[in-house]
C-alpha cells in the first residue's frame, strides 16, 4: 500500500468513527451516504467540529454536503489538509 493510500485509509477510518458517533449508526461504512443515513445541517456541523479537533484546522461544513461519504470526504481532507 502506498503512503497516500495508507493515509487515506486512516482518515476514512477516522471519519467512519466520527459519522458513526454523530449519526448513532454503529454499522455505518466508508460508503454510507450522509443524507441516506439521516444527516442534516446540525450533524454536518458536529462532524466538521470533531474533524477540526483532530486536524487543528477549520474544515468547511460544505465539504460534508459536497462529499457525503466518509471515503469521499477523506480524499478531500487528505488533499486539502494533508492529514497524516
Amino acid at each position: 500500500m502506498t503512503e497516500n493510500a495508507a493515509t487515506a485509509t486512516r482518515t476514512a477510518d477516522l471519519l467512519v468513527d466520527i459519522f458513526r458517533e454523530v449519526l448513532g449508526l454503529p454499522d455505518l461504512t466508508e460508503d454510507t451516504d450522509f443524507y441516506e443515513a439521516g444527516g442534516d445541517s446540525l450533524t454536518a456541523f458536529q462532524i466538521t467540529g470533531r474533524l477540526e479537533e483532530v486536524l487543528g484546522a477549520e474544515v468547511p461544513v460544505s465539504l460534508v454536503f459536497a462529499y457525503p461519504t466518509p471515503r469521499d470526504l477523506a480524499e478531500v481532507v487528505d488533499t486539502d489538509y494533508g492529514r497524516a
